[in-house]
C-alpha cells in the first residue's frame, strides 16, 4: 500500500509539472506562434487601455523579449520560490508561490487566490457531502426497490435534477426561501470559524443548488451499478453461506458499485474547487468563480493564469485522493 502510494505521489510531481508547461504554453508560447509580439504580449498584463511606457516596463519586467526555455525556467521557479521582476531600478517581488503577478491590482495572484479559496472551498465540500450522501442512498434504495414507486418516483426526480440548469434552480429557491419567505435572508458569506451556525444558514440553498444537480447524476449511477452488482455470482454464493443480508450489499454489493460514483467524484470535486461560477455568481458569492470572471471582465491574463493552475491542481490532487480510496476498496489496484 505504501509502495503504491509513493508511486501514485510521484506520478502527480510529473503530471503537476506538465500541467505548469501546458499552462506556460498556452499563455507565452501559443500567442507568439500566432503571431503576436512581445509588446502585444505584454499589453495583455497590464489591463485595459495601458500606455506605451506601462506596456515596455511591464516587457522588460517579465522578461518576455527572452528565450522561451529562460522564461519556462523563471516560470518555475516563481512557482517553488518565489520571482522578482525588476527593469532597472524597479522591482517587485511576488513571493512563493508566485502563481503570477497582477499589474492591476499590484500585488501578487496568490494571495488574491488564498482569500477567495474558503468561499468556494466551503460550498464545494458542503455541496459534496450532501450530494455524496443523498445520491448513494438514494441509487442503493432504488436498486434493491426496483419497479417499485420509490424507485420511479426517485428516478423521475434524479431526470429533473440533471435536466434543469444550477441558474434555473438556485433562482427559484431565492425566490422562496430569500426573498418570499425569508427563511434564509441576504445570503453571504460566513466564516466557519467565527459563527458555524452562520456560515452553514447561508450557504444551506448554494449547497441544495449543487447538491441537486450532483445527486440526481449519483443516483442514477449508483442505481445501475447495484442492479449491475447485485447479480453476480458472489452475490449468490455470499447469500448461499448464510451472510446477513446488510452484510451482503453493503459489505459486498456496494462496495464493488462505487468503484464509477468515486471516478466521477474526483473529477466533479476537483472542478467545483477550481470555481463552481454559475452558483457563485446566482448567490453572489465571492468565491474563484467570481474572481475568474472579474479576472476576464478586467483582461487580468495573470489572475486567469492563476485559476487556471489552481484549478488544474484541485482537479490532479482530488484525482489522487481517489486512486488512494481506490486502492483501499479494491487490492486489486495496487499492483
Amino acid at each position: 500500500m505504501i509502495t503504491f502510494i509513493i508511486r501514485r505521489m510521484f506520478a502527480t510531481v510529473l503530471l503537476l509539472i506538465i500541467v505548469a508547461a501546458i499552462t506556460f504554453a498556452i499563455f507565452f508560447l501559443l500567442p507568439r506562434l500566432a503571431g503576436q509580439t512581445t509588446y502585444q504580449l505584454a499589453a495583455q498584463y497590464v489591463g485595459r487601455n495601458p500606455t506605451p511606457t506601462q506596456v515596455h516596463a511591464i516587457e522588460a519586467k517579465l522578461g518576455l523579449n527572452q528565450p522561451l526555455d529562460v522564461q519556462f525556467g523563471r516560470f518555475l521557479k516563481g512557482i517553488v520560490a518565489g520571482e522578482t521582476y525588476s527593469s532597472g531600478p524597479s522591482k517587485t517581488y511576488c513571493p512563493a508561490p508566485c502563481l503570477g503577478y497582477s499589474w492591476r491590482d499590484q500585488q501578487p495572484v496568490w494571495p488574491l487566490l488564498v482569500s477567495y479559496i474558503p468561499v468556494t472551498l466551503s460550498l464545494a465540500l458542503g455541496a459534496a457531502v450532501i450530494w455524496l450522501v443523498s445520491g448513494v442512498a438514494i441509487g442503493v434504495l432504488s436498486a434493491l426497490r426496483r419497479g417499485s414507486f420509490f424507485d420511479r418516483g426517485a428516478m423521475s426526480a434524479a431526470l429533473l435534477g440533471v435536466s434543469l440548469p444550477i441558474f434555473f434552480t438556485g433562482q427559484i429557491l431565492l425566490l422562496l426561501f430569500s426573498y418570499k419567505w425569508q427563511i434564509f435572508p441576504n445570503i453571504q458569506y460566513v466564516s466557519p470559524f467565527s459563527n458555524p451556525l452562520e456560515w452553514a444558514k447561508n450557504l444551506f440553498l448554494p449547497w441544495i443548488t449543487l447538491a441537486f444537480l450532483y445527486s440526481a447524476l449519483y443516483a442514477r449511477i449508483t442505481r445501475a451499478g447495484m442492479l449491475e452488482t447485485m447479480n453476480e455470482d458472489y452475490i449468490r454464493t455470499a447469500r448461499a453461506k448464510g451472510l446477513p443480508e446488510r452484510t451482503v450489499i453493503f459489505r459486498h454489493g456496494l462496495r464493488a458499485a462505487l468503484t464509477p460514483v468515486l471516478t466521477i467524484f474526483g473529477l466533479d470535486l476537483g472542478l467545483l474547487l477550481g470555481g463552481a461560477i454559475i452558483t457563485e455568481y446566482t448567490y453572489s458569492l465571492h468565491g474563484l468563480g467570481l474572481f475568474t470572471i472579474e479576472a476576464i471582465d478586467n483582461s487580468d491574463l495573470p489572475e486567469i493564469m492563476g485559476v487556471v493552475l489552481i484549478a488544474a491542481f484541485f482537479i490532479i490532487i482530488a484525482n489522487l485522493i481517489v486512486d488512494v480510496l481506490y486502492a483501499v476498496i479494491d487490492p486489486r489496484v495496487r499492483v
